[in-house]
């Protein structure tokens, strides 16, 4: 007699149609995972209110304290940098403790320091605390996409990684209406309302997703899903039970023992670097060379965000539907086009041509949703959050280096500036090239 948590692995066919499950368990199975998806999208949408509103209220908290822009910004990097280093251990905490569990806490705790920051008077106090703040913000994301890996097979996991993704790319709009929001309800209070109200539909949203989205298949009568991909299944449960006897730092010692898992995590930092960089620099560049300032037009409210959302949203599906799982053919295409892209931005003249251009740029720049995908494949549903962890610190590094990197390259011209982005992806296209002919070694002795 089998064991019962052991998988089993029927025909292709089979597995295929319907994931192990019969009729009646397909039905329910693919209604808690949809609910699981858009009940941690929106969460996560939300819960940007808790890191995104600092940037809408630093204009009154420089009024307010009597500081420069300088002093305001190394406040704004205490969560940057925590934030990124956090990543390395909330995926895999996570999944120690439970990926639902960890996310409510992180969500609550970056809530209660959100409140607290609204009663100080000390900037010191405040850069702290929003230090602080960086790692619980770091606490759901990685966690997250271990979730949907719960719930989402590798045929549908682009998807999947594109809907969660593309919320996240939006989130920063439904932040500037819950600030412009918070300033209309408490005038009187200044930049503090940008810290108290927000938090409301944070709350109440962690409220929801407490409340709709389950740990995993198990947590409604169901076994876990059988995965369709035969060789990732089998590395899956090798993987599962190599987890119960290693120790909990085995994940990270199987992970960046794989040679492909180590060219992602340079994929996905140089991602963060061109995509950090165009976020920075191009606004400066609109203003400084083509008299236009983008900051407070429909260039950086619209144009680029729009761009990137898509990607986000758009590019992980197109590798289940087109490329069938395979995540390296769109990171090649999308490098080539980003690397012309920038090559001929510079050579625009035309305030159009460059809108236009901005658009194609921020779409296929945004590698961001693939590289998601690819952690859930990599890792498995055995340590996918681990995976997760580690390229999203990657990314946020890239994202450092970016702020050193093109504040120096700047002061030569915007023309380096954009051919250094532009040869960066190139260099992104040949390593999407040598991570297409990597085979994963599965287990890491």
């Amino acid at each position: 007699m089998s064991e019962p948590n052991r998988m089993t692995y029927p025909e292709p066919e089979e597995r295929i149609k319907n994931y192990g499950y019969n009729e009646q368990q397909l039905a329910t199975f693919q209604k808690y995972a949809v609910r699981m998806l858009i009940g941690f999208s929106v969460m996560y949408m939300f819960f940007y209110n808790g890191r995104q509103n600092m940037s809408l209220a630093i204009p009154l908290m420089i009024e307010d304290f009597g500081v420069t822009k300088a002093d305001m910004g190394m406040v704004t990097s205490a969560l940057f940098w925590c934030y990124g280093f956090g990543h390395l251990f909330s995926g895999r905490l996570g999944e120690m403790v439970g990926n639902k569990r960890f996310i409510m806490w992180g969500v609550i705790l970056s809530a209660l320091l959100n409140l607290i920051i609204s009663f100080q008077t000390s900037l010191v106090v405040i850069a702290i605390l929003w230090g602080i703040n960086g790692f619980a913000q770091s606490m759901a994301w990685s966690p997250g996409i271990a979730l949907t890996n719960k719930w989402w097979p590798k045929d549908k996991r682009g998807y999947a990684s594109g809907v969660v993704t593309g919320f996240s790319g939006i989130a920063q709009v439904a932040t500037y209406f819950c600030v412009l929001a918070a300033y209309q309800i408490s005038p009187n209070t200044g930049w503090r309302a940008a810290f108290t109200w927000p938090l409301v539909p944070m709350i109440v949203i962690l409220f929801v997703f407490v409340t709709m989205v389950k740990d995993s298949p198990r947590h409604v009568g169901l076994p876990d899903f059988q995965e369709p991909d035969a060789e990732l299944a089998r590395l899956e449960e090798a993987r599962m039970e190599a987890l119960k006897e290693k120790g909990a730092i085995y994940p990270f010692i199987c992970l960046l023992k794989e040679p492909k898992m180590c060219v992602f995590l340079f994929i996905i930092a140089i991602a963060g670097i061109g995509r950090y960089g165009m976020l920075t620099w191009i606004p400066t560049y609109f203003d400084e060379v083509m008299g236009m300032p983008i900051k407070t037009g429909i260039f950086a409210a619209i144009l680029l965000p729009v761009g990137q959302a898509s990607a986000f949203f758009l590019m992980p599906y197109l590798t289940d539907k087109i490329f069938k799982g395979k995540r390296e053919p769109l990171l090649v295409l999308c490098g080539v086009v980003s690397a012309v892209s920038l090559f001929v931005f510079p050579m625009i003249t035309s305030i159009g041509m460059a809108s236009f251009m901005l658009l194609v740029v921020g779409f296929f720049a945004s590698v961001n949703g693939i590289v998601w995908a690819f952690a859930g494949d990599i890792g498995t549903r055995a340590f996918a959050g681990t995976a997760t962890g580690l390229l999203d610190w990657a990314a946020y590094m890239g994202a450092a280096v970016q702020s050193i990197l093109f504040g120096y390259v700047s002061s030569y011209s915007w023309n380096a500036v954009f051919i250094t982005i532009g040869v960066l992806y190139i260099i992104l296209v040949i390593l999407a090239f040598m991570a297409k002919n990597m085979k994963v070694r599965g287990m890491a002795e």
